[in-house]
């Protein structure tokens, strides 16, 4: 049986309720985690959380990524700049499996404003029992790592 990930969770304020929630999920089904912040309330910025999260995940293959912000789509385009980093946004449990089986994802990215108990409860649990298909998934994820390559450090 392969051993569970270490999941690193990571939130700005506006993620901090859903963060705190799926902690509390996770911990009840005993994943090792390991949280980077935020732990209030107070305003931050979620590009500070997006790159703790995703510099964490890139140190171990055996990782994985939790990040929230307001909506998530900040905290996904922030954690996607970092190479190696494949942070998907869903909202439903079949993006979160789809997220995996057909990217590797390596970073869910969920909204938190608002957000809703069961429909969150259902995705944490689909994206860490998927598994990646590989097959012409591979090709694809291959694609993907070499336009990293090739266009690492190209921004504006």
């Amino acid at each position: 049986m392969q051993k569970r990930p270490l999941i690193i969770l990571g939130a700005d304020h506006a993620g901090f309720k859903i963060k705190e929630f799926i902690k509390k999920e996770l911990l009840k089904k005993n994943y090792p985690l390991q949280d980077v912040g935020t732990f209030s309330l107070k305003r931050v910025d979620y590009p500070d959380f997006a790159e703790k999260v995703a510099i964490e995940v890139r140190k171990n293959k055996n990782r994985k990524g939790v990040l929230t912000c307001g909506t998530g789509i900040g905290a996904s385009i922030a954690a996607n700049k970092i190479a190696g980093i494949r942070a998907a946004l869903v909202s439903n449990s079949r993006d979160a499996r789809l997220s995996i089986e057909h990217n590797n994802a390596n970073v869910l990215v969920l909204g938190g404003r608002p957000f809703n108990k069961e429909n969150t409860r259902r995705i944490i649990k689909v994206w860490l029992k998927s598994a990646f298909q590989g097959g012409r998934h591979q090709r694809r994820l291959k694609k993907i790592i070499k336009l990293e390559k090739k266009y690492i450090g190209a921004g504006e």
